[in-house]
């Protein structure tokens, strides 16, 4: 296995689904499985999950729980316009990569 792709979303992130089933969500990214490039948004891709009763769920039973999706699929949204756009890197004045939104040109924090 080689090197892990670097990704252009981050935990916290507010993502725009792009296509698939949830298309035209917007969502919280909850966290990011590098791994396998997918990505856990909040309110999106809900699966229902049976699950035994355990000390958490004592009830058991059937539980809606987010599943992971694909972070081709997913786009940042702007935080100064609100609208999705693409990313990109450069370098800011302190020499340190940062990403930057391609519509705006605007750095994201």
């Amino acid at each position: 296995m080689g090197r892990m792709k670097k990704l252009h979303i981050k935990k916290g992130d507010t993502v725009y689904v792009i296509s698939g089933e949830y298309k035209d969500q917007q969502g919280r990214v909850l966290e990011v499985l590098r791994k396998n490039e997918r990505a856990i948004v909040e309110g999106v891709n809900m699966v229902s999950k049976h699950t035994k009763p355990n000390s958490q769920n004592p009830q058991g039973g059937i539980i809606k729980k987010e599943a992971a999706i694909h972070i081709s699929n997913l786009l940042l949204v702007d935080p100064s316009s609100g609208k999705p756009t693409r990313i990109g890197r450069k370098l800011n004045d302190k020499n340190k990569r940062v990403r930057y939104s391609k519509k705006s040109g605007e750095e994201i924090k």
